[in-house]
């Protein structure tokens, strides 16, 4: 399949070509199909429990593996308008988490009010980190801030090896990402008995599924420890979604139909029936609801009878809707599963 289906450079082409390479290249593997196959279809959310919030693509970072295909140039970013209906729909229900995400979220200017607003509503917060953007001189008391409203870091980290983490998201980032934990660290961060928890993210650099989350965590606490006195409480595994940047490098490098194989030979029932969609309500930068940040990036928007922006928020109708699923999705049920948490069985 020629590259040119998808554009010859990033930011990469519609989300529409993205679908119709996913959907048509390999109609023999449609996820809809082995959903039917597995007793799972329709698949179907089972509340709400996390609310997450991307609040746009403006990152200080430029990763080959993004999925939201983010980087300094990016104009999406979250208004302050946007931001207050999510803390208006928030305040109606009684889901526990809120997960704020992005880009880097904290360079939204807002990033902090919606910190505070969650907390003041009782709601543990997530921040998903990418470490480095702790050293900008504009968010020189970002990882204070974190600390006192007691917000838990998911902080992404490719290796635990400096020539693999720059390879994937840029020269020198492995130290920054080093400097970064050390500075939570100092605050408590990942620290047993200190309330403040720190969990790293790891997906593969390369076009294979991840191992055992278990055994991962143990040797990158080993690594970290040992070689950089860093501490942390849990790592988390994510397969790399045949989405955005990384779809391009697949089909770039000849690894595309291998890697699509790969996904769903590793179907899993059990993964399917416990992803992360059907217990998540993902809210887009401008307001648009998805069943999850990947579903976000593809322009699938929550369907068949629910709301599909945060002004019309209706718990009734989204608690148990439908979910929108596509071939991506082997991404989320492969092997273990996985989920922003991490492995699903």
């Amino acid at each position: 399949m020629p590259l040119t289906l998808l554009g010859q450079h990033n930011p990469l082409a519609s989300p529409s070509k993205q679908l119709k390479v996913l959907q048509e290249s390999r109609p023999d593997l449609s996820f809809e199909s082995r959903l039917d196959q597995a007793g799972l279809s329709p698949l179907c959310a089972t509340g709400v429990t996390v609310f997450q919030i991307n609040v746009g693509k403006l990152c200080n970072q430029t990763c080959r593996h993004c999925h939201v295909d983010a980087g300094p140039d990016r104009p999406e970013v979250m208004s302050l308008e946007t931001a207050q209906l999510c803390m208006t729909a928030l305040a109606k229900t009684n889901i526990p988490t809120v997960d704020i995400t992005g880009g880097a979220p904290e360079i939204n200017p807002h990033f902090r009010w919606l910190v505070e607003q969650s907390r003041g509503l009782g709601r543990h917060v997530m921040d998903r980190c990418n470490l480095s953007v702790l050293l900008l001189p504009s968010q020189a008391d970002l990882a204070e801030f974190l600390a006192r409203h007691q917000v838990e870091i998911i902080a992404s980290l490719p290796s635990y090896r400096a020539s693999q983490t720059d390879a994937q998201r840029g020269e020198g980032i492995f130290e920054k990402s080093l400097e970064g934990l050390r500075r939570l660290n100092q605050l408590g961060y990942g620290l047993p008995n200190s309330g403040l928890v720190l969990n790293l993210v790891y997906n593969p650099v390369g076009a294979f599924l991840p191992p055992t989350q278990e055994a991962t965590e143990a040797q990158f606490k080993k690594e970290l420890r040992s070689k950089h006195n860093i501490e942390f409480n849990r790592l988390y595994t994510i397969t790399n979604m045949p989405i955005s940047r990384f779809l391009e490098f697949l089909i770039e490098s000849g690894n595309y139909d291998q890697y699509m194989t790969r996904l769903a030979n590793a179907f899993n029932p059990a993964a399917a029936a416990g992803v992360m969609c059907r217990s998540m309500l993902s809210v887009g930068w401008d307001g648009r609801l998805y069943d999850c940040d990947f579903n976000q990036m593809l322009e699938l928007p929550v369907d068949h009878g629910a709301p599909s922006h945060i002004r019309d928020f209706d718990p009734a109708l989204l608690y148990h809707r439908r979910i929108v699923t596509r071939n991506h999705c082997y991404g989320c049920t492969a092997g273990s599963g996985s989920s922003c948490g991490g492995s699903v069985t």
